[in-house]
């Protein structure tokens, strides 16, 4: 019997797309918030086929129930022109809908009607340590991540590999993303190794052996479909001049070992961009679900190459700066970044977050705490002491 884990995203009253990568529990969680809807599942391939071939019949079918009701369309980017036959039901007959998809790539596609703001968008991640509770292991969560596909499952790391040829074969493959997909297979794993990293985009495109044109296009296509985001740097005019060039990060640290092939626990070596990047999802799972700040950024300036800060969230003109290290022991050096953006305007407070047991402040202010503590403070809504 599958477990099931109380999700943070709260269902909305009116009509919403829910966008989150294949197996972050969109199905499960819409099956448990509207039990009655009717459901329009476009992975069934003998519906798909006849909608594509007679729109008609989709608009039949809506007009064949009570005006007021529910209706969840799962995977709908595979036939985005039935939003047009939405449009309508929400307009004439007060129809409300859910619509899901684990790509945003059609959408971007011109004349594609996003349904002029009569749906508002919500974004499913994998587990975070409070959905998790109890359950949450955070030596499991780095070895074979959060996805609750991958979580619940009984042989999580064969599931895990899977899913990564799931990805290459329905989501690029089906979707006719990529011309070359031999290219973009050999593309997946060095993508991996750019997990935390600002990414440069020739020397990718040598070790893959294709154009540089053609790694910004796959980049936007893990982009697209949900499983990387692209972090900014921070733009503002401090002492420094700061670095343009985004980081990469994966949704989720299993994908990344999944990618990689690698298997077992996770080696020192990538302890601390799979922290990292486990931190990053949180970050934006609460920006997104719980809208505790606008916006996540990394600040790096550009003339020292050992400063840095790995995120600074916004929230209005308040900001957040932490500093995430895979590490039980705290030392000296991992406060460099923290202690170079003080003057930062706006600035409320700054953090260390660590492995170890080590809690206080420091005698310039900066927060120092172990992670269970940090996503207490999560918990409570506040990163502020």
């Amino acid at each position: 019997m599958t477990v099931m884990f109380p999700r943070l995203l709260r269902p909305p009253k009116s009509s919403f797309f829910l966008f989150g990568p294949r197996g972050s529990g969109k199905t499960t969680w819409l099956r448990e918030h509207f039990p009655r809807a009717h459901r329009i599942d476009l992975l069934d391939e003998a519906r798909y086929q006849r909608y594509l071939a007679d729109v008609s019949l989709f608009e039949r079918e809506l007009r064949a129930l009570p005006a007021g009701s529910w209706v969840v369309v799962d995977e709908v980017q595979r036939l985005p022109f039935l939003l047009n036959e939405v449009h309508r039901a929400i307009e004439e007959r007060k129809m409300r809908f859910a619509l899901t998809g684990s790509s945003a790539r059609k959408f971007r596609r011109a004349g594609v009607n996003l349904l002029a703001g009569r749906a508002v968008r919500r974004a499913m991640y994998p587990f975070a340590p409070e959905e998790l509770g109890e359950a949450f292991d955070l030596h499991r969560a780095l070895r074979i991540g959060t996805l609750p596909l991958i979580w619940t499952s009984e042989d999580p790391e064969d599931r895990l590999a899977a899913y990564a040829r799931l990805y290459l074969k329905e989501e690029i493959q089906a979707e006719a993303a990529v011309r070359n997909l031999q290219g973009f297979a050999r593309f997946l794993p060095i993508a991996a190794l750019l997990h935390g990293q600002v990414v440069n985009v020739s020397n990718v495109a040598r070790d893959a052996g294709v154009a540089r044109t053609t790694v910004h296009g796959y980049v936007e296509v893990l982009q697209d479909t949900l499983i990387v985001a692209l972090l900014p740097s921070f733009e503002a005019k401090l002492r420094v001049r700061e670095r343009k060039h985004p980081k990469l990060y994966f949704i989720d640290p299993g994908l990344v070992r999944a990618l990689k092939g690698a298997k077992g626990d996770p080696i020192a070596e990538e302890r601390g961009a799979l922290l990292e990047g486990f931190v990053h999802a949180m970050l934006c799972l609460y920006r997104d679900v719980r809208g505790l700040w606008d916006a996540v950024h990394y600040w790096a300036p550009a003339e020292a190459r050992n400063t840095e800060v790995d995120f600074l969230v916004s929230a209005g003109r308040e900001r957040f700066a932490l500093e995430v290290k895979a590490s039980a022991r705290v030392r000296g050096e991992h406060f460099r970044g923290l202690r170079a953006i003080e003057g930062l305007a706006g600035l409320k407070a700054r953090l260390l977050v660590h492995l170890g047991v080590e809690t206080g402040r420091t005698s310039d202010g900066i927060d120092v705490l172990p992670f269970a503590v940090f996503c207490d403070r999560l918990r409570r809504r506040s990163l502020a002491r």
